[in-house]
């Protein structure tokens, strides 16, 4: 039985640009015309449950899959308007994620974290990604740093408006593109999994308002123009108070 915020009322959240049922695509059905052959149906399965991970991922950061609740597959494949294998498939990954716990004949449970975990995801983030960013801010021209200013202005917009789904994802971005500078491209990916993860709400909280969102934003803006200046003083100072106090 499915419990908590899987019920008939339309879902909030999903990737840019993507239809609110998420539907199959035509070829995926069988249907094509003969001017343009169908893709392999492995591939648009693969598409359709790349679209669904997006949207429970943007959805347990949201706070609309709510942490100890329970949800089967077969519920939310009517709600997006597929069938639960995809559904599955994309709760599968994210019960490697640690996002959900498999709850056998009934679905799956959304994992209830506590701040220690939230504190040690930051420890660990913190310990990767901060002196790669203070190498950076020696070795990267200022016309490096340039391009990184519509991803800074991006997380300004999600929290002007509290969205909480899209910041996340203008985060990770702007994160991502600041690490993706280093040419490693092995530290880019597990950074942003590790980031992705600290982004899922606390159990009991509803996540940070307005007000957070836009202070963590700010804070990118203020990093870039201090990597912009190479002043790494302000960026040491910055890039401390963006992970918790981190000592570096």
């Amino acid at each position: 039985m499915e419990q908590g915020r899987a019920r008939g009322d339309a879902w909030p959240y999903a990737p840019a640009g993507t239809p609110p049922d998420v539907r199959v695509p035509e070829q995926a059905r069988g249907e094509h015309t003969h001017s343009e052959p169908p893709a392999p149906r492995a591939v648009q399965r693969h598409s359709v449950r790349g679209q669904i991970l997006d949207a429970l991922r943007a959805a347990l950061v949201g706070g609309e899959l709510a942490p100890g609740e329970v949800y089967s597959a077969p519920a939310l494949g009517a709600r997006f308007g597929v069938s639960a294998t995809p559904v599955r498939e994309a709760m599968q990954q994210l019960a490697v994620e640690g996002a959900v716990e498999v709850v056998p004949n009934r679905g799956f449970r959304v994992s209830e974290r506590g701040p220690r975990e939230l504190a040690e995801l930051a420890e660990v983030r913190a310990l990767i990604e901060v002196p790669v960013m203070l190498r950076l801010a020696r070795t990267v021209p200022a016309a490096g740093w340039c391009g990184l200013r519509p991803l800074a202005d991006a997380t300004v917009a999600a929290a002007a408006v509290g969205d909480r789904a899209a910041y996340a994802e203008s985060d990770r971005a702007f994160h991502r593109a600041v690490l993706t500078l280093s040419g490693n491209q092995q530290l880019v990916s597990v950074a942003d999994d590790l980031h992705r993860r600290s982004q899922w709400p606390l159990a009991d909280s509803p996540g940070g308002g307005r007000a957070d969102l836009l202070a963590d934003a700010s804070e990118h803006t203020a990093l870039l123009d201090a990597l912009i200046a190479r002043d790494l003083t302000v960026v040491r100072s910055l890039v401390r108070e963006h992970f918790n106090g981190a000592d570096v």
